[in-house]
């Protein structure tokens, strides 16, 4: 590690601090939080401040034909389409979604009225009507003709492959959609500058993503469009792109009434309005030999991307590019299509794609072991990816790829064959599930991002500038961590600004395991390089005799990571993480509800910079990931979330929830800092395929989830299900 800077008229050598990285240090928001100091949205009220709301559609597909306010409009500020001062399109990756819709809706809860008042009661009593000519609605992604994004990864020579094959097996596997359930809800403050411009504080995952959305929204240039981070109480993704509509409905109210507006979210609006995880369709047809060697995968994804775009794409690239799962194959084709349906739009969720093919692969793996009459065990060991394999996409695992550390140990660590022996015909059943996930942004992703961060030496120390936000990870205390260790530094001597558009730089979104991997390397650069230019001062005394210094570096792609976005085919991703976990389940008889009692996550993360963060991180993921395995049902009306309650949406709570015991594992990569592969998104990736597995080996053939009490029945033979159901 490089040695503390010693100011030039000090002669007596500093001690070396403490490694901060790979302690659980404090963390830096700790105080704060535990206090109640810490300020989210809902606790900010500014000077004049107006409550807003929106007015949705209640209907999944329709004409406008008439809004009435059947209210008193005195001391109201209303707002519609022909309000909006620049373009009435979400800038993201397409321009198809309305900020608010205009002559027509498509789907329901989409945005048609905004309104505000100083008063909430009185707001929220307002009264509007809206006359509709219905339309008829497309609601099932498999009756859709649109297709939002069509992708194809080919690899080898599928008919050949299938020449080569004993066996020959196929199966279909359906995932759900899924609620995020942050701790906080959506909520966003507006505040118009003097200038004409425009200041936005919200909960919310990428400040940069809501800057995009709001220049063109409030034509307005850059320098006059302002985003604060406010606190954060969780996000999941279901932050990274929805917090650009709900900032652009209070700006267009702020900006109508010259007042600060409030709108957050209750519990409901924010379940029934807001975007899910893609539910997902996904077929295999897999070729393998007598002794369990994969010659074939023919894989197809169709997914539900909603009403409009979002970040279909993506979710779609990710969850294809892992399809094949952490597997070795010569012969491979998969082919994914995100279709549209009058439903409201889907979005980012933890994981992004990867949960939805990596349950269905693991699910056919089970099937494909038990048809050959083989341990499920042998079968992963036998195709799993080695240092010199390549995955679908072409790209060759490096000395990191961990596939057969983390299963081996898994196995060994839960007595897995014993169990699997002693729980036949008890109604308990043991399950595993191998997986890998991509750390950073898809393919070429990052380049496109050309991410930024900077250092500044202070009088106190050195602060961090980047725009990548706190949403509950940890993500101010372990880029701290790697600051003080890069610029031998106490960990206390380091800060990190709040991400502000007019503070920080663009260092990218907080999503896609690249906050610690690829923002927390180009903070190591930053620091080497402010470290050649203090001059042997320390950040104190350099600030103390010049002022305030700051240095930035931009994101600089390693050169052995190549991409062809039209073919996909290269390195997807400069690194994986890889997990093995194993689930423990028993069946009720007389309910037929499946109880996950206990859980086992070995996870590679490259280097754990903070092992309590990262511990939080996978028995949260694998916790989210058993709901959704097990309990968490979204149920469609018409396209409408008719369950948008924690009452009837059920997420595990500490009860549901198992002892689980987990295993960290280091296989440094060699692009991150101190080696770390990114730990935010891999571990909702194995607890569903986990979970179903078990329930398999306990007797049940169960290929969607959630794998609630009945699907179970419907699963079970019809003697044990008439009884159940008498």
């Amino acid at each position: 590690m490089p040695q503390p800077a010693v100011a030039a008229d000090d002669p007596s050598p500093s001690i070396p601090p403490t490694p901060a990285v790979g302690r659980s240090v404090p963390r830096k928001d700790a105080a704060e939080k535990v206090s109640g100091e810490a300020k989210y949205v809902d606790d900010l009220t500014l000077p004049g401040m107006l409550w807003g709301r929106t007015v949705r559609s209640t209907v999944p597909r329709a004409r406008i034909k008439a809004v009435r306010l059947c209210f008193d409009t005195a001391g109201f500020t209303v707002v519609d389409h022909t309000d909006i001062p620049g373009r009435n399109v979400v800038a993201l990756i397409e321009e198809d979604q309305p900020f608010l819709a205009a002559g027509e809706v498509r789907h329901i809860a989409e945005p048609i009225l905004l309104l505000a008042h100083e008063d909430r009661d009185t707001l929220m009593a307002a009264k509007v009507e809206i006359d509709y000519e219905i339309l008829p609605p497309v609601l099932d992604m498999l009756a859709s003709t649109e297709a939002l994004k069509r992708l194809s990864i080919d690899k080898g020579d599928l008919e050949a492959g299938f020449a080569e094959a004993d066996l020959v097996l196929e199966g279909e596997y359906r995932t759900g959609s899924q609620e995020h359930v942050y701790i906080e809800t959506n909520g966003m403050i507006a505040v118009p500058e003097p200038d004409g411009g425009i200041t936005l504080m919200g909960s919310l995952q990428c400040p940069y993503y809501v800057h995009k959305a709001i220049k063109p929204l409030m034509d307005l240039p850059g320098d006059r469009v302002r985003i604060v981070q406010a606190e954060t109480g969780g996000g999941f993704g279901g932050k990274e792109e929805y917090p650009s509509l709900i900032a652009g409905h209070a700006a267009l109210l702020a900006r109508k009434s010259g007042r600060p507006v409030k709108i957050v979210y209750d519990r409901g609006e924010d379940m029934w309005a807001t975007t899910k995880r893609h539910p997902a369709i996904v077929r295999h047809r897999t070729g393998v030999t007598r002794d369990g060697r994969l010659t074939a995968m023919e894989v197809d994804v169709v997914m539900d991307g909603g009403a409009y775009v979002t970040l279909s794409p993506v979710v779609l690239s990710r969850g294809c590019i892992h399809a094949a799962g952490a597997y070795r194959c010569d012969h491979v084709r998969i082919t994914g299509r995100a279709m549209r349906t009058d439903t409201p739009p889907n979005g980012a969720f933890r994981g992004f794609g990867a949960p939805q093919t990596l349950f269905a692969v693991e699910a056919h793996m089970d099937r494909i072991a038990e048809a050959l009459g083989m341990d499920p065990v042998e079968l992963r060991e036998r195709n799993a990816l080695r240092p010199g394999d390549t995955t679908a996409t072409g790209q060759e695992m490096q000395e990191d790829c961990a596939a057969l550390d983390v299963l081996r140990e898994a196995v060994e660590r839960t007595d897995f064959h014993r169990k699997r022996e002693e729980y036949r015909g008890t109604g308990r059943g043991i399950g595993l599930s191998l997986f890998f996930h991509g750390s950073g942004f898809t393919g070429s992703g990052e380049v496109r991002l050309a991410s930024r961060a900077a250092l500044e030496a202070t009088e106190t120390g050195v602060r961090i500038l980047v725009g990548s936000s706190e949403i509950g990870q940890g993500t101010r205390t372990m880029h701290a961590q790697i600051v003080a260790d890069a610029m031998g530094l106490p960990y206390e001597q380091v800060e990190t600004a709040l991400p502000d558009t007019a503070k920080v730089p663009d260092s990218g979104p907080t999503v896609a395991s690249r906050t610690c991997m690829v923002v927390g390397k180009i903070l190591q650069n930053c620091a080497a390089e402010m470290i050649s230019r203090l001059g042997g001062l320390t950040p104190m005394e350099y600030a103390r005799r010049h002022g305030p210094l700051v240095v930035s570096q931009d994101y600089v792609p390693p050169g052995d990571v190549k991409w062809d976005d039209d073919t996909y085919k290269g390195e997807a991703y400069a690194h994986y993480g890889w997990g093995c976990n194993v689930a423990e389940v028993e069946i009720d008889p007389d309910t037929f509800e499946a109880r996950c009692t206990a859980f086992t996550a070995v996870e590679d993360v490259g280097k754990a910079i903070h092992p309590v963060l990262v511990r939080g991180q996978i028995e949260g993921g694998s916790a989210q990931g058993i709901g959704w395995a097990l309990n968490e049902r979204v149920v469609l009306v018409e396209g409408a979330m008719a369950n948008a309650t924690l009452t009837n949406y059920t997420i595990p709570t500490t009860l549901d929830t198992p002892p689980m015991d987990i295993v960290i594992m280091e296989r440094p990569g060699k692009h991150g800092p101190h080696g770390a592969k990114g730990v935010g998104e891999m571990p909702i990736d194995g607890p569903a395929p986990a979970v179903v597995n078990a329930i398999r080996h306990a007797g049940l053939d169960v290929r969607e989830i959630p794998a609630t009490p009945e699907v179970l029945m419907a699963a079970a033979p019809s003697e044990e299900a008439a009884c159940a159901s008498s």
